[in-house]
């Protein structure tokens, strides 16, 4: 067995004139959380299907725990388990009765069947509602009840692909520690999210994937550390105010300063002289006559990195409340 719990070798996979991967190499180590983020359509799910033998590459090799998912794709759907965007549960059967199902489409007997539906349903907090059908669960409910059929199977790894999207902020807490749980078993995990806390807080490497390339590879502390130094980020009142405040700071950022359009932020990495910057700052949106609804300075976050890879494409990615927080100076 390989001490990969996937790999990835030079991997390309064309639409047309759409390139969904074009060139992506990577690789996990078994028992982590590999995280890979990126904007919509930037090819995280297309990666996660052809992991998941949905799919095939164009060019290139793709190894599920040492098994080719071309050649060996039923070798692969023995090890992995699968939870999508959406919850692909039958609404009009029971959570018990869906966990059942699933274990008698993997072979397992009755006993051992109906068995695993019931440790799964207590483990995710469903056993209250194992007699309910689905149609009455709420979509927190119906998210943790497809990660219970992606587990029935007992997967050595397991494909997340943006799991919590749409949750609540507790729910995504709960399956958080799920997920933690779980790689503690000893289970692998590949996770895509477009939520930044998410990737800060489980990945233990993070990938940053955006048109079908990977733009950055590595820890979360990594990642930060390619800004270096201090950022300042402050937020203007709309889009209209967006090349004014960029042309402002043109001359104090020590690399390009960004926007991202879903928060109307502009961040503005500075160096190790963040203090002096900040006047600076404050002195050139003045001079421009803008006033910023708030600012602040602080130690780079994995989301000042992934708008400086990015730029405006992190428009695209899905607002927290936690990155709607603002440490006003």
């Amino acid at each position: 067995m390989s001490d990969k719990a996937f790999e990835a070798k030079d991997v390309y996979k064309h639409f047309g004139a759409v390139k969904a991967l074009d060139g992506v190499t990577l690789a996990a180590e078994r028992g982590t959380v590999f995280s890979l983020l990126g904007p919509n359509g930037a090819g995280k799910t297309t990666l996660v299907r052809m992991l998941a033998t949905l799919m095939q590459p164009d060019k290139g090799t793709v190894e599920v725990l040492g098994n080719n998912v071309v050649d060996e794709p039923h070798k692969v759907r023995e090890l992995i388990g699968l939870a999508g965007q959406y919850a692909a549960v039958d609404e009009y059967l029971t959570g018990e009765e869906n966990l059942f199902m699933v274990g008698r489409l993997y072979h397992l007997d009755a006993n051992e069947a109906r068995r695993r539906a019931k440790d799964l349903l207590e483990r995710l907090h469903l056993d209250d509602a194992a007699k309910r059908t689905v149609r009455t669960y709420s979509g927190g409910m119906r998210r943790r009840l497809d990660l219970g059929a992606s587990l029935v199977g007992r997967p050595q790894i397991l494909f997340l692909d943006e799991p919590t999207t749409g949750l609540d902020p507790r729910t995504r807490l709960d399956l958080w520690e799920i997920i933690r749980v779980l790689v503690k078993e000893g289970t692998s995990i590949l996770l895509t999210t477009q939520y930044l806390e998410e990737a800060d807080e489980l990945a233990d490497k993070i990938a940053v994937i955006d048109r079908g390339k990977v733009i950055a590879e590595g820890t979360s502390n990594e990642l930060k550390a390619t800004l270096g130094g201090d950022v300042i980020e402050f937020e203007i009142a709309g889009p209209g105010l967006k090349d004014r405040a960029l042309n402002a700071v043109v001359n104090i950022a020590e690399k390009p300063a960004t926007y991202n359009a879903a928060t109307d932020t502009v961040t503005v990495p500075v160096g190790k002289h963040g203090a002096k910057n900040l006047l600076d700052v404050v002195r050139a949106l003045d001079n421009e006559q803008i006033a910023p609804l708030s600012l602040s300075l602080h130690q780079p976050s994995l989301d000042d990195v992934f708008l400086t890879l990015t730029g405006e494409k992190a428009s695209d990615v899905a607002v927290t409340p936690e990155m709607k927080k603002r440490r006003s100076v």
